[in-house]
């Protein structure tokens, strides 16, 4: 597998608690949540390097 690169993101407060609830919703971490929203946006715009698509991440079923 690919080593991943760190970077450092500063945000706003209240973007990072709406990030944490969002991806506590969809049972990620917010860094997957925030690399997730990433990927669907370069996707979206047509700029996302074609290759191989990462492992499907998904969501547990509730009981």
């Amino acid at each position: 597998m690919a080593e991943k690169k760190a970077y450092l993101l500063r945000v706003d407060p209240e973007l990072h608690d709406a990030l944490q609830k969002w991806a506590a919703d969809e049972l990620r971490s917010v860094n997957a949540q925030i690399e997730f929203a990433l990927r669907r946006a370069l996707q979206d715009a047509g700029r996302l390097p074609s290759g191989p698509p990462p492992p499907r991440m998904t969501r547990a079923r509730r009981a």
